[in-house]
C-alpha cells in the first residue's frame, strides 16, 4: 500500500507581514526625525520606499527648484554594507549625489535635519 503523497510545505505566513512592519517602523522613524529639522519646519515631508532605498520628498517652499512650489526629492537613504548612505538630490542633473555614509541611521538623520549648507533643503 502506497502512502498518500504529502502536500508541499507551506511558507510561513508571518514573513511578509514582518517585512512590511519593519519597513513601516523605519518610515515612521525617519518621519519623527524630520520633525527636528532646521529648514522649512512648516511643511510636511513624506518618506516613501523605493527600489533604491527611502526617498524623502517635500513641497519646494523656497521656489528655488520648483517655482510652482511642487513636491521635490530631498534625500535618499540606503542601507549599505556596514551601515547607511545618505544622498542629496542634484536637481540640475536629476541625479542622486552621495553625501554621507555612517554606521548609525540616527547620525545621518541628524545631518539631514541640520543641513547648514542647504544641500538637502534648497
Amino acid at each position: 500500500m502506497n502512502p498518500r503523497p504529502r502536500p508541499p510545505a507551506r511558507q510561513p505566513q508571518h514573513a511578509p507581514h514582518a517585512v512590511v512592519a519593519e519597513s513601516e517602523l523605519l518610515r515612521r522613524r525617519v518621519l519623527r526625525a524630520l520633525e527636528r529639522r532646521e529648514r522649512y519646519r512648516y511643511v510636511r515631508p513624506e518618506v516613501q520606499a523605493s527600489d533604491d532605498g527611502w526617498v524623502v520628498t517635500s513641497p519646494c517652499c523656497s521656489r528655488n527648484v520648483d517655482p510652482d512650489g511642487g513636491v521635490i526629492d530631498i534625500a535618499l537613504l540606503q542601507r549599505s554594507a556596514g551601515g547607511w548612505t545618505l544622498s542629496r538630490r542634484d536637481h540640475a542633473s536629476a541625479s542622486w549625489v552621495r553625501h554621507s555614509k555612517g554606521v548609525r541611521l540616527d547620525t545621518l538623520l541628524d545631518v539631514l535635519c541640520e543641513d547648514p549648507q542647504r544641500v538637502f533643503w534648497p
